[in-house]
């Protein structure tokens, strides 16, 4: 691989006045004066690009070359960096050679230079990441993964690779993938019983929905463990909030309760938004300025102040008595949804909120029973203008309880075993929850619909790209 061409960034930030460079990308817009030819070059490494001059004094294949450069060639381009006598630019590019490595026919070419809607650029998810926003939306997700890995690194974690392929239902809901090898189309035209003796895995099998019970195993041998990987739900809806395929982080920690669990969702989400601020910041102006204005005090806010705690039944009370006319009736017992969520962080509290202790009936089978006998140690964490970003639980560690739990939500007990494994050998309190990723990702960037903070989404009627 040849490495002697610079990365924009790099240029930019050192304004190395005088040096001899070489730099690839693609061209973002071109204006030609008297001769002259400005060039807007980015190679995806920031936000701005860099001003090439493109002089016919200088390039012997000027006029071959300037007809045809159109936006989304893709150029190599050497010369000298020289200070711009331009306003709202500190450097420009003076070319010596200019190299076409892929044209962009303009009739044909997609982007171009205006605004384009995000529905429109869904439709085209493979050129989109080209944009300003995707690119900068790109560059702010990949360093909070990285961030991600600092903190539990740095917290003593171990990461572990949980299965994508399981024969568990962790939360219950039944919206699972099913993985087959079967011919179906086979199967269809004889009018046949599907037989997963005769399958793959030997039994029914399905993309999962989350690592925390093989993450349990580990925590119970390790410590603290964390998975940070795609997860799958079967969920037929089409809103802003929903994905099929979406990434989700889940830590496990034997020895923690609920109130560590609770500081630990805390710390990690104020640790995370502090590296946006100050590692991000070029990306994350552009968010604040041309998405939403209120990200930097939303943000700040999650940063430097203390998240409130209230249980589940206080904050029934709450919006019973708040005098709005919420679309879904308040009632304790029923689980709190978007509008409700939204209200607790966004007027209320005016920041984030952890709300805890949930009605066991609305909370899946392993989650730890309180001692009332109808709620259990589970919490979700909710931010402004997002709702819910986390939800977690201290874990059911017992033995009988968990099987009861099991048989209440007429599991498959055979299936769930060796879960029930770890409450026989060597049992410990543990707490974990799941972060996700995307919703991480939509609260730092401002953007509003989900499918606009993941390269390709995978919603229902949608796989292709």
């Amino acid at each position: 691989m040849q490495t002697d061409y610079k990365l924009i960034s790099r240029i930019m930030a050192k304004k190395n006045i005088g040096a001899d460079l070489e730099i690839r990308g693609w061209l973002r817009t071109k204006r030609e004066s008297k001769g002259i030819s400005f060039l807007n070059i980015n190679d995806g490494s920031s936000l701005a690009g860099i001003q090439v001059v493109a002089d016919s004094a200088r390039l012997e294949n000027y006029q071959s070359l300037v007809p045809v450069l159109t936006t989304g060639c893709s150029l190599r381009v050497r010369g000298e960096l020289v200070k711009s006598p331009a306003k709202g630019q500190e450097v420009e590019l003076l070319a010596a050679e200019i190299e076409i490595y892929g044209p962009a026919p303009a009739e044909s070419y997609p982007l171009q230079k205006k605004r384009h809607s995000f529905e429109f650029l869904r439709g085209i998810a493979h050129l989109r990441p080209r944009t300003n926003t995707l690119g900068a939306m790109t560059r702010i997700r990949s360093n909070l993964a990285r961030t991600i890995h600092d903190f539990f690194h740095r917290h003593n974690f171990y990461q572990i690779h949980t299965p994508i392929i399981t024969t568990s239902d962790c939360e219950g809901a039944g919206e699972m993938f099913n993985v087959t090898s079967l011919d179906l189309a086979r199967l269809a035209e004889q009018d046949d019983q599907l037989d997963f003796r005769r399958d793959f895995f030997g039994c029914p099998a399905s993309l999962t929905v989350s690592g925390q019970l093989e993450a349990e195993a580990y925590a119970l041998a390790l410590g603290r463990v964390y998975t940070f990987g795609p997860t799958f739900r079967a969920e037929n809806s089409h809103t802003s909030r929903h994905l099929a395929e979406f990434w989700m982080l889940e830590p496990e920690m034997a020895f923690f309760d609920l109130a560590d669990d609770m500081n630990l969702a805390e710390n990690l989400l104020k640790f995370l938004i502090t590296e946006v601020l100050e590692q991000s910041r070029e990306d994350f102006n552009f968010f604040s300025r041309f998405v939403d204005k209120s990200l930097p005090a939303r943000l700040q806010a999650v940063r430097e102040n203390n998240f409130v705690r209230i249980s589940y039944s206080e904050a029934v009370d709450l919006l019973r008595k708040s005098g709005r006319n919420f679309q879904y009736p308040v009632k304790w017992g029923t689980d709190l949804q978007a509008e409700h969520e939204r209200f607790l962080a966004e007027d209320y509290c005016q920041g984030p909120v952890i709300v805890f202790d949930y009605p066991k009936a609305i909370k899946p089978f392993y989650m730890r029973l309180n001692d009332d006998g109808r709620t259990v140690a589970a919490m979700d964490v909710l931010l402004p203008g997002i709702g819910e970003i986390i939800g977690g639980s201290q874990r059911e560690e017992r033995f009988a309880p968990l099987l009861a739990r099991m048989e209440e939500s007429q599991l498959d007990i055979k299936n769930y075993d060796w879960y029930l494994d770890l409450r026989r050998y060597g049992t410990v309190p543990h707490a974990g929850f799941g972060l996700g990723f995307e919703r991480l990702v939509q609260f730092v960037t401002g953007l509003a619909n989900i499918r606009d903070v993941i390269p390709f989404p995978r919603v229902p009627g949608n796989a292709v790209g």
